[in-house]
């Protein structure tokens, strides 16, 4: 797994420790110049084997950076698969671990696709975030000023060449033919946690790589509302009942209860899991954001209209 992190110390030691008992076997990492205790964090792994870490406090280039340690990982550590990861997500297999999921990938394909997971932001409290955010949104839409739109991320096969672009969507090899279609991992993604995480984390991407949302939130800071803009997507108990109900809005655990077994000393497991009320749905959202499904989907309404007109043509021929 590759990680790039900054300043992520409310959720990176539970990032690592999922992934490694998951079936990631080594991180390679860079801190990019973090000022809380991402580097300590980061250390005792290192020191233990499971992470290769590097320190750069150059301004931010992450698609650069990403295609440096996925190749790294494929010529200095002779992976076999490797996962560009955010400190925010969890790679959850839908049915035995991580590397069960890969191993399943028929040869000829070289890249496969995890479908981002939406949890939501809940009211603060002092417990670890996977406690409080056991929440999901079940219909993220497909609107360029929300958070949660409905996207992919790419685990490939290990490559010198690989080229890994912004986000870590998509990787690009001469040998990484993508697996379309099939979403056999839950990216469970936790974007915003607090109200202090998400400034830091949104006005640094404005100036990296702005967005309608993170515009958005700029603007809202330069105008001294960034605790009423980040407490609009905070849900409480009634929201969450109204969500519930609505079908917006699904109580999702799996994180929460697997954290909550290594804790306790206990190995994770991953028994196949159920298709949930919201998958297919947002599945479809997903599809209907690919441009190679919205091409196909637009050469297909050509060709109904084509026979359309084709067939009044044949009529008014008959008539005649």
């Amino acid at each position: 797994m590759t990680l790039l992190a900054r300043n992520e110390e409310d959720i990176l030691d539970a990032h690592l420790a999922f992934h490694l008992n998951a079936g990631v076997d080594f991180v390679v990492a860079i801190d990019n110049g973090s000022t809380d205790g991402t580097t300590d964090i980061l250390e005792p792994y290192a020191r233990d084997g499971c992470l290769d870490l590097t320190r750069d406090d150059r301004d931010l280039d992450q698609p650069a950076w990403v295609t440096q340690m996925a190749r790294r990982a494929a010529t200095d550590f002779d992976a076999d698969w490797v996962i560009n990861s955010d400190a925010d997500e969890f790679w959850w297999p839908r049915g035995g671990s991580l590397k069960d999921v890969l191993s399943a990938v028929p040869a000829r394909f070289g890249s496969v696709r995890g479908m981002w997971r939406h949890f939501v932001p809940r009211p603060p409290g002092e417990e670890l975030f996977a406690e409080r955010m056991t929440v999901r949104v079940s219909n993220p839409g497909t609107a360029e000023n929300s958070p949660y739109s409905p996207r992919f991320k790419t685990a490939h096969r290990a490559d010198p060449r690989v080229t890994v672009l912004g986000g870590n969507h998509r990787a690009i090899g001469e040998d990484l033919l993508p697996l379309r279609g099939w979403y056999p991992i839950d990216v469970l993604h936790f974007p915003m946690r607090s109200l202090q995480q998400c400034r830091e984390k949104y006005l640094r991407w404005w100036q990296v790589a702005p967005s309608v949302f993170r515009i958005a939130a700029y603007d809202a800071d330069r105008d001294g509302r960034m605790r009423e803009f980040y407490e609009s997507y905070v849900v409480d108990d009634d929201m969450l009942e109204a969500g519930v109900a609505d079908g917006t809005l699904a109580v999702d655990t799996r994180l929460r209860d697997s954290l909550r077994r290594l804790r306790a000393g206990d190995q994770l497991t991953f028994a196949d899991d159920t298709i949930d009320e919201s998958y297919l749905s947002e599945l479809s959202a997903l599809a209907n954001t690919d441009p190679r499904v919205l091409a196909q989907q637009k050469t297909e309404a050509l060709e109904t209209r084509l026979a359309a007109l084709e067939g009044r043509g044949l009529g008014r021929r008959r008539r005649g």
